[in-house]
């Protein structure tokens, strides 16, 4: 079944480039079925770009899927046409009287700040806050799982002496979670973040189950309330260039960054990297939208609780 987005969407031909099925409203509108309706908090600077991402692992379901994309409302993207937020972006203002089956929250270039520093923050607490009464899972990516993460159980985020950047190999500490079922035993995601959360943090609380981890990039998968809370600290939804763009514009900033470990051939950066995580990553997603929310979702949305 393909994912269904709205009419004009830029992401739909790039995916339709890549064979991928889209459904635009105008043609969805004629079939006989309730879409899973997931939500999408971009909270990425090159907003066009992310969409791509998420989309294109979105779409590799037997789920119909109905996408709304919502913005911050306190605070302006620099990096996006207007032209392009006031198309195809709501804000939670314009959705917070409807519930979702699922939602992404994404990573934001805020890391290293302070989270009641950020401009936003308010705005992000409030949303948490909805979504445990309003989503019936919602997928916490990068900066977005640590916001989740000291949000709901104050679990804080260190800063790291330099950069994880990269692609590392993780392992998982349990074989019964839903969110891994069919990974390898051992597996490839990228990285690219200034702070971890720390195990011995974590497994003070209860409620959190740490689900799969990397001896070089630390944790990676966090559950919380049967899944209904997933916490990702990588990436997995990168395109195989993303991080070599990164970095690329971290040099051209005068940042002297390192190379990303484990993804250009020989680590060379003159050598176009190889990807080696988008196996995990589509299942990932699909695991996320099978198991935890298509067959832990009410058929009526209203009974979201």
């Amino acid at each position: 079944m393909p994912i269904k987005i709205q009419d004009g969407l830029p992401a739909a031909g790039v995916l339709s480039r890549e064979n991928i099925f889209v459904m635009t409203e105008s043609r969805a509108v004629a079939q006989d079925i309730r879409p899973l309706r997931i939500v999408i908090l971009n909270l990425m600077p090159i907003k066009k770009t992310t969409e791509v991402h998420l989309l294109r692992l979105l779409s590799n379901s037997a789920l119909q899927i109905e996408v709304d994309l919502i913005r911050t409302e306190t605070y302006e993207s620099k990096n996006t046409a207007q032209e392009h937020l006031s198309t195809f972006y709501k804000t939670f203002g314009d959705i917070k009287q409807q519930k979702y089956d699922g939602m992404i929250i994404t990573g934001a270039p805020v890391e290293t700040m302070e989270f009641e520093q950020v401009q936003y923050w308010d705005e992000i607490r409030e949303i948490l806050d909805w979504t445990v009464h309003s989503v019936t899972s919602t997928l916490h990516i990068c900066w977005g799982a640590q916001a989740g993460l000291y949000h709901h159980y104050g679990i804080p985020k260190h800063a790291v002496e330099n950069k994880i950047s990269g692609v590392f190999e993780h392992t998982c500490r349990t074989s019964t979670e839903p969110i891994i079922r069919g990974f390898d035993d051992r597996f490839l995601a990228p990285h690219s973040r200034h702070t971890e959360v720390r195990c011995e943090d974590i497994e003070k609380v209860g409620e959190l189950t740490i689900i799969s981890e990397s001896e070089e990039a630390g944790i990676y998968i966090v559950s919380a309330r049967q899944g209904r809370q997933i916490f990702v600290t990588g990436h997995s939804e990168y395109d195989p260039l993303t991080l070599k763009e990164e970095y690329e514009r971290d040099l051209a900033k005068g940042m002297n960054p390192a190379v990303p470990k484990n993804y250009f051939p020989g680590d060379d950066p003159s050598k176009m990297p190889k990807v080696s995580w988008r196996s995990h990553a589509h299942l990932l997603f699909a695991n996320w939208l099978n198991y935890y929310v298509y067959q832990m979702t009410p058929f009526n949305l209203d009974d979201i609780s």
